[in-house]
Order: C-alpha cells, then sequence, then structure tokens
C-alpha cells in the first residue's frame, strides 16, 4: 500500500482525485450484482407446418409496346397526339399529305376502266363469265363465220363446175386469216384479263397507300413517345409514335431454379410497389421461361397484373409474393426472439440453470409474427424474447410469467 505521506504533494492530490471515482464503479458493480438477475419473458422453439411462398423483386412491363412508322412517304400536314394521351384504336395519331396518293390513284383507275370496257364491262366488280362473250372475240368470230359461209358457198359452186378455181382459193385465203385472227383476238383477251388482275391489284394497293396518309392506333394505349413534328417530311419506316398498353401489365421476375416445381400457371401473386406501399395488387401467373439462366441459376416467371386505373407505371420496381402449394413443416420462434447485432442475427436460449447462451442462427422466410429458423436452435428449446440487449452469455436470467391476453 503506497502511503500519501512518500508522495510528492501534487501526485498526492491527484490520487485522492481518482480514488472516489474507483470506488464509484466498484459500488455499481455491487449494486448491479446485489440487483438479481435479469428478468425476461420467454417462449419455446417450436415447428409448424405452412405452405411456401416465393418472394421476389421484378420490373414491371406493358402488356404492349409498339413503334408506329410512317408507311409512306410524304410531309406531316396533322399531329393529333401527344405524350400521356390515351388514344383509342383506330384513333388518328396523324396525317400524310396525300395530294400526290389521290393523283396516282385516279391514274391507276383510268387505266382499269379502259382496260375493263375492252371487254365489255362496266365496273371493276364485274367479271367476263364466258371468254367468247368480250366483244372483239365476238367480232371475230364474226368475221370467221362469214369466211367460213363464203368458201363453203364457193366450193359448192366450183364442185358444180359453175364457178371458177380462183375464186375457191381467194375464199379459202379469206377464211384461213379469219381464222386466224379470231385465234389471235382470243390470246389477245386472254392477255387483257391477265392485264385488267394487274390493274386491279396495282390499284389495290394504291389505294393503300392512299389509306395510309393517315396513321391511327392499333390498339387502345398511352402515347409513350412522340417523334412526329407537323410539317416535317417522313419517310417510310419512320417512327412517329410509341404506344404502350398497361392494363394489364406484366411483372417478371427471376425465380431461383430449385423452386421449378413450386411455380405453375393460374398461381396468384401479390404485388406491392413502393409508390402505393399501403396497397396490394393482385395477378396471376400466366408465362414461365423453359430454361434456366445459367449464370444465375434462376428462370423467369411472368405475371399479368391488373391496372384499370394505370397506376401501376411499367419500368418501376416491385415486389412479388407468389403463394405456392408446397407444404413444409419448419422450426420457428417469435420475430421478437432474434436481435440483430454486428451483421448477423442472434438468440438467447436460456438454459435449464436459468443462465443465458448466445447463439448465432440463420434465419429464412419471416411470417406476421414468427420468423423461420435455419440453423442455430433446436425444438424445445427456450428463447428470451424480451431485454435481449441486456444479455450476455452466462447471465443469470429470471423467466417472468407473460401479461394475460387482452380480452
Amino acid at each position: 500500500m503506497i502511503s500519501l505521506r512518500t508522495l510528492p504533494a501534487g501526485l498526492a492530490a491527484a490520487v485522492l482525485v481518482l480514488l472516489p471515482s474507483g470506488c464509484q464503479r466498484n459500488q455499481q458493480a455491487s449494486a448491479r450484482k446485489e440487483g438479481g438477475p435479469v428478468a425476461v419473458r420467454v417462449a419455446k422453439v417450436s415447428q409448424r407446418t405452412i405452405l411456401r411462398a416465393i418472394e421476389s423483386v421484378g420490373t414491371l412491363f406493358p402488356y404492349d409496346e409498339a413503334v408506329i412508322s410512317a408507311e409512306i412517304d410524304g410531309p406531316l400536314v396533322e399531329v393529333h397526339a401527344d405524350l400521356g394521351d390515351l388514344v383509342k384504336e383506330g384513333q388518328v395519331l396523324a396525317r400524310i399529305s396525300d395530294e400526290e396518293q389521290r393523283y396516282l390513284v385516279a391514274q391507276q383507275e383510268a387505266q382499269l376502266r379502259q382496260s375493263l370496257e375492252r371487254l365489255g364491262l362496266k365496273n371493276e366488280n364485274d367479271r367476263l363469265q364466258n371468254l367468247e362473250d368480250a366483244p372483239d372475240v365476238r367480232r371475230a368470230r364474226a368475221d370467221l363465220y362469214d369466211a367460213e359461209t363464203r368458201y363453203k358457198r364457193v366450193r359448192e359452186l366450183v364442185d358444180q363446175g359453175i364457178g371458177p378455181q380462183s375464186d375457191l382459193d381467194q375464199a379459202l385465203a379469206r377464211y384461213q386469216a379469219a381464222q386466224a385472227a379470231y385465234d389471235q383476238t382470243v390470246n389477245q383477251t386472254r392477255n387483257l384479263l391477265q392485264e385488267v388482275e394487274r390493274f386491279k391489284a396495282s390499284l389495290s394497293l394504291q389505294r393503300k397507300k392512299l389509306r395510309d396518309t393517315v396513321v391511327r392506333a392499333p390498339f387502345t394505349a398511352f402515347v409513350k413517345e412522340r417523334q412526329a413534328v407537323a410539317g416535317a417530311y417522313v419517310r417510310a419506316n419512320s417512327p412517329l409514335f410509341t404506344l404502350v398498353k398497361t392494363d394489364p401489365v406484366r411483372l417478371r421476375i427471376e425465380v431461383p431454379e430449385r423452386m421449378s416445381p413450386w411455380v405453375r400457371i393460374g398461381q396468384d401473386v401479390e404485388v406491392t410497389v413502393e409508390a402505393f406501399s399501403d396497397r396490394k395488387f393482385s395477378g396471376r401467373v400466366w408465362r414461365i421461361s423453359p430454361t434456366v439462366d445459367q449464370t444465375k441459376r434462376t428462370f423467369v416467371v411472368e405475371a399479368l397484373i391488373q391496372n384499370p386505373r394505370n397506376e401501376l407505371k411499367p419500368g418501376s420496381y416491385a415486389r412479388a409474393r407468389l403463394q405456392t402449394e408446397k407444404a413444409e413443416t419448419i422450426t420457428v420462434v417469435p420475430s421478437r426472439a432474434v436481435l440483430y447485432v454486428l451483421g448477423s442475427n442472434k438468440s438467447f436460449v436460456v438454459k435449464p440453470d436459468s443462465t443465458i447462451d448466445v447463439r448465432e442462427v440463420k434465419i429464412g422466410e419471416r411470417l406476421p409474427e414468427e420468423v423461420e429458423i435455419l440453423e442455430g436452435l433446436e425444438v424445445g428449446e427456450t428463447v428470451a424474447v424480451s431485454n435481449l440487449a441486456r444479455l450476455t452469455p452466462g447471465l443469470a436470467v429470471k423467466v417472468q410469467e407473460a401479461p394475460p391476453p387482452k380480452s
């Protein structure tokens, strides 16, 4: 023991200052020790059978997305839709100048009418039932009949010795010429029929181009992008609008390959998004990828989520919970029995001698009031559910009765 009398005056004063604080700590430790065991409430590690659920974070996609492009060249004269507009199926989005197309249609119609008149038809919907009914063929057939009749008459006269042979030769030549003219007219009429069909096809194409000057929405959707500008000259295949259909929306998530037997088409999906954290949206599985990604060992599952008020926006992240029919028996403890400390989850087992054994646990699925324990605890053990922050290995505890349930 050091005597204060042997110390210098300054050092002796410092010792006098320190001694009370040291004594105070000893007194506090002694007070805690005298306070007795820490009171805790406890629960048993138990088992329960649950239906497994798959939880994953995915991305929302539009049900359909289409880039609407110009199909013909020409200046844009009207634009009727813009970003965010809801357009109905068949609604006019834009108009391209149709002046040139109208002139070309008139030209094709004139050519077709000319060919139809040569066939004796009044309009493009009429059909020539018999090739012999064509005017040119009828005229050639009449000439042939006249030449044939004259030839037969002259031949009878020559056979009777009344007419000269020269008349017979001349009649035969005329008959043969009429036969050749008839055959030629029939072939020309066949070619004319083919020409009419070609003119009809060309006219139909030109009329389509005329219709293509009006750009319409192929389905009911929202305008995601507008590239069309009135007055600009556009070429065929120039993008004008991008349309998205958002009711329903697709949710695409990735599921571990080991869970593939749990997933089937038609299963219910519960979805939450950050924008509506207090709401849950419902949907159903409608597409399952037939292959597994070799790098991530997952496969893609798509669900259709109803979106009648267009609240869900494609491109957003969403959390999905897919309830399966996979039943498993799991080990559970109350959620309050697990404490997250320095990067790990810990539970505090109350041993039979009322002391604490600290366990590092691996948790699985979180239930409404409980948490699944994968490793670290055994069924039947007792764990603390209160005052966890005060518990240390070997600390003596006193089990407190749970408060009675509220009536």
